[in-house]
C-alpha cells in the first residue's frame, strides 16, 4: 500500500483518521500501532515477524544499554545492537549482490559457484533499520533516554508515514511527542495541505516526467540519439526530486495530521552552488545520519586532510551501496564521494568566485550521478555518457524528439522546474501572510488556498483512476 494508491486515499486513511479521533486521546497512540501493523502487512506480510522482531531487539538492546552504568558493558551491549541490526541488513539486502560477484568470480578462482535462491528484499528495512540504529547509539552516547514503553518504542519504529521510506526519524527528535501532544486545527489543516502538495507532486510531475524517463532509458544503445538522452535524463532528474520530496511532504503532513512535528527532508537541492551544498538539502535525514553515526566516528576532518578525504570517500561509497545492492549505486557513492574531496581540496574556492556558473556545475554533477543512479548496468551507463556527449548512433528519423516530448510532458517540465526553486514557496509565504491578516483578502487567500487544494487532490485522483499510477522510488531501497 502507497501513499499515491486509491486504498491508502479513500479506505486506509479515512478509516485512520476517523478511528484515531474517535477515541479518547490515551488510545489515539494504539490506533496508529495497529494502523501501521495493517499498513506494512498489506503489502509485506511475510516479514511482518522482521520488522516486530526488530523493534523487540532494539527496545531489549537500549533497555540493557541503559541500565548498564559500566562503560565495558554498555559498549558491548552497543555493538551487538549495531552488529545485529546491519546483520539483519547484509542478510537480506546485499546477500544476493555477495553471492552474484562470488559466481561471477568463481571460473577465475576455479571454485564451484554457489547455489543460493535469491533472497526477497523487504519493504523499508534500510530506513527502520537506520531508525533503529541512531536510538541504540543514542542511548548509548546519553543523548536520549531508553524508552521502558515497550508500545511506545514499537510506535516510533513501525509509524506508517515513515516506515517505508523516510524520512530518517532520530528517536531524541520525536520521543516527547509520542506520550502526549497537542492536536490543533491548524496543524490538521496545514498536514492535509502538505499531504495533498506531496500527492500532486508525485502523481502529476513525477510520474509523467517518469514514463518519459522510462521509454528512453529502455532503448538500446544503438537507438540513442544525444537528444534523446538528455531529455531523459532532465525528465529523470525532476522526476527523482519531485518523486521523493512528493513523498517527504506526504509523510511530514501524515504527520503533522496525527500531532507530530519532525523536520524537513529536502530544502531544494537543485539550487546549490557545490555538491557539498546538494547534500546540506537533498535527503537530509539521511545525508545528517551518514555524518552523526559514520562520519564524525571515523573521524571525520579532525585528524587531518587525507584522513578526512578517506572519510568522505568511505561515508559515500557505503551511501551508494545502502541505496542499491549492485555496481551502478556503488559508483554513484563513489561519483558524489570524488566532488566532495575535490571541493574540498580547492575546488569550492573557484566556485565561490564564479558566481551562477556554481549552479550549473552542481547541476550538471548531480544529473551525471543520475545517470548511475537510473541505469541498471555498468554497459548501459557507459553508453548513455557516450550519448550524452555527442557519441550517440540512434536515428532522429526513427525516434524524433517529438516521440516523447509531447505538449502534456513539456508543460510538466516547465513546472517541475518552477517548483524546483523557491518560488513558488515565496508566493505561497505571501499567501499565508495576507491569508493572517484581518478582512476581505484574507478570505480570498483562505478560499483561494482551500480551492487550490481541492483542485490538486481532484486532479490527482483523477491520474490515479486514469492509471497513471507507479511506485515510489525509494521504495526499492
Amino acid at each position: 500500500m502507497v501513499f499515491a494508491s486509491p486504498i491508502f486515499l479513500f479506505l486506509f486513511l479515512p478509516l485512520t483518521l476517523a478511528a484515531y479521533f474517535a477515541v479518547p486521546r490515551t488510545w489515539r497512540n494504539g490506533v496508529l500501532l495497529v494502523a501501521s501493523l495493517v499498513f506494512y502487512a498489506w503489502g509485506e506480510a511475510p516479514y511482518l515477524a522482521l520488522v516486530i522482531g526488530s523493534v523487540l531487539f532494539n527496545y531489549a538492546i537500549g533497555g540493557a544499554i541503559g541500565r548498564a552504568d559500566d562503560p565495558a558493558v554498555r559498549k558491548r551491549w552497543l555493538a551487538a545492537g549495531v552488529a545485529g541490526n546491519l546483520s539483519a541488513l547484509a542478510l537480506f539486502k546485499y546477500a544476493n549482490f555477495a553471492v552474484a560477484n562470488v559466481n561471477a568470480l568463481a571460473p577465475v578462482l576455479a571454485i564451484t559457484p554457489l547455489a543460493v535462491a535469491a533472497i526477497p528484499l523487504p519493504l523499508g528495512i534500510s530506513f527502520f533499520t537506520f531508525h533503529a540504529i541512531s536510538y541504540v547509539v543514542d542511548v548509548y552516547k546519553r543523548n536520549a533516554q531508553a524508552e521502558a514503553n515497550l508500545p511506545r518504542f514499537a510506535l516510533y519504529i513501525l509509524l506508517f508515514p515513515q516506515l517505508i521510506a523516510g524520512p530518517i526519524i532520530r528517536w531524541r527528535d520525536i520521543a516527547a511527542q509520542l506520550p502526549v501532544r497537542e492536536q490543533r486545527l491548524a496543524d490538521f489543516a496545514y498536514g492535509v495541505r502538505r499531504f495533498v502538495l506531496g500527492l500532486g507532486k508525485k502523481v502529476l510531475i513525477a510520474n509523467t516526467l517518469g514514463r518519459t524517463a522510462d521509454q528512453i532509458f529502455a532503448l538500446p544503445a544503438a537507438e540513442l540519439t544525444t537528444p534523446l538522452a538528455w531529455l531523459a535524463l532532465v525528465c529523470y532528474t525532476l522526476q527523482i526530486y519531485f518523486d521523493f520530496s512528493g513523498y517527504s511532504d506526504m509523510a511530514i503532513g501524515l504527520m503533522r495530521m496525527f500531532g507530530f512535528r519532525i523536520l524537513e527532508n529536502f530544502n531544494y537541492p537543485y539550487i546549490a552552488r557545490s555538491i557539498r551544498e546538494f547534500w546540506r538539502r537533498w535527503h537530509i535525514s539521511l545525508s545528517n545520519w551518514f555524518r552523526d553515526y559514520l562520519y564524525i566516528p571515523l573521524g571525520g576532518n579532525q585528524r587531518g586532510e587525507r584522513r578526512a578525504y578517506a572519510n568522505l570517500v568511505i561515508v559515500f561509497l557505503l551511501c551508494g551501496l545502502w541505496h542499491g545492492a549492485s555496481w551502478p549505486f556503488v559508483l554513484w557513492g563513489a561519483w558524489h564521494g570524488a566532488f566532495l574531496v575535490a571541493e574540498r581540496a580547492g575546488v569550492d574556492r573557484v566556485l565561490r568566485r564564479i558566481g551562477p556558473l556554481a549552479h550549473a556545475y552542481a547541476l550538471l554533477a548531480a544529473m551525471g550521478g543520475w545517470v548511475l543512479f537510473r541505469c541498471e548496468t555498468l554497459a548501459q551507463a557507459l553508453a548513455y555518457y557516450a550519448a550524452l556527449a555527442g557519441f550517440a548512433s540512434g536515428d532522429l528519423v526513427r525516434h524524433p524528439v517529438e516521440e516523447f516530448l509531447n505538449l502534456h510532458v513539456l508543460v510538466t517540465l516547465i513546472v517541475a522546474v518552477v517548483f524546483a526553486t523557491p518560488l513558488a514557496k515565496r508566493v505561497g509565504a505571501g499567501r499565508d501572510r495576507t491569508a493572517a491578516a484581518p478582512g476581505l483578502a484574507a478570505k480570498l487567500a483562505l478560499s483561494a488556498d482551500v480551492a487550490w487544494t481541492g483542485a490538486v487532490f481532484a486532479l490527482s485522483a483523477a491520474f490515479l483512476a486514469a492509471g497513471t499510477y507507479n511506485p515510489f522510488i525509494y521504495f526499492r531501497f
